[in-house]
């Protein structure tokens, strides 16, 4: 990894300080750092994180000392426009995401005190803001938090350190179902997303299986969009308009492609994943492409070697990783 210059930072930062006075030197400029919201604010590389920061209600905080740390500093782990536009969001359609979901990722980024590259390491985790924990991966001479690649590294800011990184990351703060029913109801997209996998889960009564309880596994799951539900019904010669038209499928068969999506294996980033064959809790062994720009391709013994992208990897759940797919994972039936 490399350390990120922020000379442009300090610069800009100083000349919008209206109270210094003019006749102060170029050096004494040069002392004062931006804070962490103001390295967004004067990065054209950061807008929609700038734009997302005052959409979700914590520009103003990461403005200021942080008074839950002794330190006063915040570390903040920052994705990149093209981090965002991964998930098809940019400082105009941020209006996409509801804002308290919004506000609780911004905090996923955002942890106390300084943690400086040095410190980081495969063996270290880190608690957000969120209270949850993320953990470091090494990969292929890179560094992963969760499955979002590290790309600089100490950035300083007035009030903290700011990380460079290449996805946006998610928790859901729930387990794999009731993350599954928030993207359904539009607790996370204004429009919902995942609600005929939730219908399906339901009607197989898989529910109970994949809910989180005091000893219960941990899995990584491919879940399906509903556009790809649409696509497998018009594949099997039938017409999906509502969640409920899954039922017309035998519910053994619903089952058997839903177990088809889930991996006991103690929950997966993208960045622990490895290319080759998986076993699924159901069905045939499932084919993971090479590891690429952060994603791997998933493919089903019946798929016929069409192959499911993924479209939101990487969510983080109290019992596993989602990473949710455009295509239906068949097993061979």
């Amino acid at each position: 990894m490399k350390n990120l210059s922020i000379s442009k930072y300090i610069l800009m930062s100083a000349m919008a300080i209206s109270t210094l006075s003019s006749c102060e030197t170029t050096s004494n400029y040069e002392e004062e750092l931006p804070s962490v919201a103001n390295i967004a604010v004067t990065n054209q590389d950061f807008s929609t994180l700038e734009a997302a920061a005052v959409a979700g209600g914590v520009a103003v905080v990461l403005s200021n000392p942080n008074p839950g740390d002794v330190s006063g500093d915040y570390t903040v782990f920052a994705p990149t426009n093209d981090a965002f536009a991964r998930l098809g969001l940019n400082e105009n359609t941020l209006g996409a995401l509801q804002k308290s979901f919004l506000t609780n990722t911004l905090l996923y980024h955002v942890s106390n005190g300084n943690l400086l590259n040095s410190a980081i390491s495969a063996d270290v985790s880190s608690t957000s803001a969120l209270g949850i924990d993320r953990r470091f991966v090494t990969r292929d001479g890179g560094t992963y938090i969760n499955g979002s690649k590290i790309l600089a590294t100490d950035v300083m800011a007035s009030n903290g350190t700011v990380h460079v990184i290449d996805k946006v990351m998610i928790a859901s703060g729930a387990d794999i179902v009731q993350t599954a029913i928030a993207l359904q109801t539009a607790q996370v997209f204004t429009s919902p997303e995942l609600t005929y996998l939730v219908e399906a889960v339901l009607y197989a009564d898989l529910a109970g299986a994949l809910s989180a309880s005091e000893g219960s596994p941990s899995f990584t799951v491919f879940a399906p969009t509903d556009q790809a539900f649409v696509d497998l019904g018009t594949a099997l010669g039938l017409t999906f308009t509502k969640p409920e038209d899954i039922r017309q499928l035998p519910v053994e068969v619903v089952r058997s492609v839903l177990l088809n999506h889930v991996i006991a294996n103690d929950g997966k980033f993208t960045s622990e994943l490895s290319e080759g064959a998986v076993s699924p809790l159901g069905g045939d062994d499932l084919t993971l492409g090479a590891f690429t720009n952060g994603t791997l391709t998933v493919t089903g013994l019946g798929n016929g070697g069409e192959v499911a992208n993924m479209v939101i990897p990487d969510v983080q759940t109290t019992n596993g990783i989602v990473h949710v797919i455009d295509r239906v994972l068949l097993p061979n039936l």
